[in-house]
């Protein structure tokens, strides 16, 4: 993969210094804090400073990853995604001397997204359809990559659990059942290319937020917390959107190798939600009782990233009325 083109100022800033390494001032964000999670060159500067963490580019010297300027441009970005997350549900209150399950389901009930997935099952075109598996390729491609980030970083007992979950996220170490590789038989159902990142120069601004939220959390020890409760949301959410999805997929005329994908989610999610609520969160705060209010805030950032992005989506195709055939491109 390489380089995706740079649509504002900042994504140019990196793209100058990743590609030609440029001595030029690093950039600081100046802008509302607000809207950033819809910012589309923001949030793809962003993207791409967690990529070289990740798989990296191919037109980028490995070393970058750890350039003085490129660290510091991140940390002006995360310190205003920062703020946007916090500013997103800080007109929630959630009752913290609940039971961890509890709490998360109280969490999740009441940040509950827009009915993309009945959408999808029922009256979405494959046009449609494409467009969203194209959206959701952008973290599809490396499922569970981000969260694996937090195995070293856990005591033993918490540690156990999140390994539970990335193993069969992983297919249980048999690539023709990894996760991603099960998305990609959807993707080429569907005429797209499952060829990692393919899709990020198209993705907008909230479709690139979903895999930054978790990437935020990720790389930083201090977010802990919040990375197993956003995976907890993740799980705890999956399973009934996943069987309307292989549901869509089925209507619109999709096999069982297309809905592969979703069909073990339904499946797999159903475990993974007691899993990640009682065994991954449960033990995550009974070892650090502060870090509750990290991990609703994980779980509660994944839900109105989500959310957003949902609501993007859907508010496109109400705005035109008719397939969005041209908006992804065909492999």
């Amino acid at each position: 993969m390489k380089v995706p083109p740079a649509r504002g100022g900042l994504s140019t800033w990196l793209t100058d210094v990743l590609r030609d390494d440029r001595t030029t001032p690093v950039p600081e964000f100046t802008g509302s804090t607000a809207d950033v999670w819809s910012d589309d060159d923001f949030q793809l500067a962003l993207w791409c400073c967690y990529e070289l963490h990740y798989r990296g580019f191919d037109d980028v010297p490995d070393a970058l990853e750890w350039d003085p300027r490129v660290l510091a441009f991140r940390a002006g970005l995360e310190r205003a995604w920062l703020a946007c997350l916090q500013d997103l549900h800080r007109e929630h209150a959630f009752d913290l001397t609940l039971p961890v399950p509890t709490l998360l389901r109280q969490v999740v009930k009441t940040l509950d997204g827009p009915p993309l997935a009945r959408y999808l099952q029922r009256e979405a075109t494959v046009e449609q359809f494409r467009e969203f598996v194209m959206h959701r390729s952008v973290y599809q491609l490396k499922e569970a990559d981000p969260h694996t980030f937090g195995i070293p970083r856990l005591d033993p007992e918490t540690k156990a659990a999140l390994v539970e979950i990335q193993a069969d996220e992983y297919g249980g170490g048999q690539l023709k059942r990894m996760h991603a590789t099960l998305f990609g038989h959807t993707m080429r159902w569907l005429g797209l290319s499952d060829e990692y990142g393919r899709y990020v120069p198209e993705a907008p601004g909230p479709t690139l937020a979903v895999s930054n939220v978790m990437s935020f959390f990720a790389l930083h020890r201090r977010w802990i917390g919040a990375l197993v409760g956003h995976l907890a949301a993740l799980e705890m959410t999956s399973t009934e959107p996943n069987r309307r999805y292989a549901a869509g997929i089925r209507r619109l005329g999709g096999d069982d190798t297309a809905a592969w994908y979703f069909d073990e989610h339904v499946e797999a999610d159903a475990v993974h939600e007691q899993i990640a609520a009682h065994d991954l969160c449960g033990s995550f705060v009974a070892h650090n009782p502060d870090a509750l209010v990290d991990v609703v805030f994980g779980a509660a950032s994944c839900l109105r990233i989500d959310a957003l992005a949902a609501e993007h989506l859907m508010a496109g195709w109400d705005r035109e009325k008719a397939p969005c055939a041209g908006s992804v491109p065909a492999a």
